[in-house]
């Protein structure tokens, strides 16, 4: 490949590196812009998400077993130290919160 190269005249052989130059350069650059495009949508569609998940928490009735776990855990928040039935309460109504 070297001798390949040493061979070859001057003008052709940097008409070659100008011209990867350019290449390396448009490759380069489109992928750059590519990514901060998909950026930009993604955040785009992540405000569009958030938006249409706030409208629809705030038309959507809270659950009686939802209410039931924010009591409980309200209570456990006030329980004294050492009250293990408030703890396992707790821990059951966020266990049950999560499967919602």
């Amino acid at each position: 490949m070297l001798t390949l190269l040493t061979n070859m005249p001057r003008d052709v052989l940097v008409a070659q590196i100008k011209d990867g130059l350019v290449l390396l350069v448009l490759g380069m650059g489109t992928v750059f812009i590519f990514l901060v495009i998909l950026i930009f949508a993604s955040k785009l569609m992540s405000k569009i998400i958030m938006q249409l998940e706030g409208n629809r928490q705030e038309k959507a009735p809270v659950s009686a077993p939802v209410q039931a776990a924010v009591q409980v855990q309200q209570k456990a928040a006030t329980a004294p130290q050492g009250d293990d039935a408030a703890v396992a309460a707790a821990i059951a109504a966020a266990y049950d919160r999560s499967k919602n």
